[in-house]
């Protein structure tokens, strides 16, 4: 075998390795619905961390991914992207488009100017977080589906797949979350 070849087998390799070893620490996602509107749009090309929650859980105001009981098209389960509001331990209420956590409003600087912005289906009254469930919601609350709605409820801490850290596309729009 020539050292050319050796060589590039070589180098196919280290790929190959480099690329295992990135893929398990970050996966890339793409935005496919309008519920986090105005901070991630359809089509937005995001870079989840997968091991961002590896010893603890989310912050409040953190955007995650997780896995829903919801189904698309083909009946894969879907990937949902939301902000973690309510964390273990908190008691939450959603009155009047405001939320309220342990008694204190939440000030959410995000939310879409959208002024539909509706409460979602009904109104949460004090709410207790169980351990390792996180509240969710979009921040374009009149078309989010999240913690608000049966069909998503609670997320457990095993249904969270990651954190979005990094939005590479559109380029004007690269962004830190």
């Amino acid at each position: 075998m020539s050292e050319f070849i050796k060589s590039l087998i070589k180098d196919i390799i280290i790929a190959l390795i480099l690329a295992g070893i990135v893929l398990y620490f970050i996966r890339p996602t793409i935005v496919k619905q309008t519920s986090m509107q105005p901070t991630m749009n359809p089509n937005d090309y995001i870079i989840m961390y997968k091991q961002a929650y590896r010893s603890e859980g989310p912050e409040r105001g953190d955007i995650i991914i997780f896995q829903s009981d919801l189904t698309d098209s083909e009946g894969n389960e879907k990937l949902l992207i939301k902000r973690a509001i309510g964390l273990p331990g908190d008691t939450i209420t959603v009155r009047d488009d405001q939320v309220w956590i342990n008694g204190e409003l939440l000030e959410e600087d995000y939310l879409s100017d959208d002024p539909s912005n509706g409460s979602g289906p009904a109104d949460i009254v004090d709410m207790t977080i169980p351990e390792n469930e996180y509240f969710v919601m979009g921040d374009h609350r009149a078309v989010s589906v999240d913690s608000r709605y049966e069909e998503i409820g609670l997320v457990s801490r095993d249904q969270i797949k990651g954190k979005a850290v990094l939005r590479l596309f559109p380029f004007d729009r690269i962004r830190r979350f």
